[in-house]
């Protein structure tokens, strides 16, 4: 390689970094922390739509910690086995790749040539690249699935990972609506404002590791949080006349 062609390939010349879009915690934090803000603040509107005159705070706090302890454990339960799930099912059709290229690698070696002249590459070049490749079976275990499966062998998703954040981000979502009647207040409409503003804080910051505006975001889980009250206090309005 030539002085200026090891120049063009220098990653000091690099000038960005990408975000962590693939790692077990951002996707089940950001919808821990979003669900646990809509999911409680639209249970506490139900029961102060059902209770209002009567013992209102307390039922509205009762059912709001309830309602953060048991969203919390069950995100955390369901992220765990679903990443568990999709992780074992990946490892599983792995183990598959790596027994197919050891008993068969000059059939893989030919696959994978295939899948780079379909990349576009000269089929004398990606016959080369394919060769050299299965000179180690483990590389050649991590290309097949990368190619074949969409998946990186090295970096699935923790269960336990995905279930913390989970959990986490959605006790302190759920806390938030119930945080204004611990301090002692006796109407929804504080649990309400301050909710909506940590959804539209939340959606904003969302953005940041997406391609939509920091007030799309955060307008649209305002919008959806809102909405969310508006139909469960009514609901609870309904509920709690007919039960009176």
């Amino acid at each position: 390689m030539s002085t200026d062609s090891a120049a063009a390939f220098d990653g000091s010349e690099i000038g960005h970094e990408h975000a962590d879009v693939t790692g077990g915690w951002l996707r089940p934090a950001v919808f821990g922390a979003m669900d646990g803000l809509v999911s409680n603040l639209a249970l506490i509107a139900g029961v102060a739509g059902g209770t209002s005159g009567r013992t209102e705070s307390s039922a509205v706090v009762l059912a709001g910690l309830a309602g953060l302890a048991a969203g919390a454990f069950s995100m955390a339960a369901g992220e765990y086995t679903s990443v568990a799930s999709q992780s074992e099912a990946a490892e599983h059709e792995i183990a598959k790749e790596r027994r197919e290229i050891v008993a068969n690698p000059e059939a893989e070696t030919r696959e994978l040539a295939s899948m780079y002249v379909e990349k576009g590459l000269d089929p004398a070049l990606a016959a080369e690249v394919a060769r050299q490749i299965h000179r180690d079976v483990d590389l050649a275990v991590d290309v097949h699935a990368r190619e074949e499966l969409g998946v990186d062998p090295g970096s699935l998703a923790s269960p336990l990972v995905a279930a913390m954040s989970s959990f986490l981000a959605f006790a302190v979502g759920a806390f938030v609506p119930v945080l204004p009647y611990l301090l002692g207040a006796s109407t929804l409409l504080p649990g309400l404002v301050v909710t909506l503003l940590a959804l539209f804080a939340c959606g904003a910051v969302v953005t940041q590791v997406t391609s939509r505006s920091w007030w799309y975001g955060g307008l649209r889980q305002l919008l959806l949080g809102g909405v969310a009250a508006a139909l469960t206090f009514g609901f609870g309005s309904l509920v709690g006349t007919g039960l009176g």
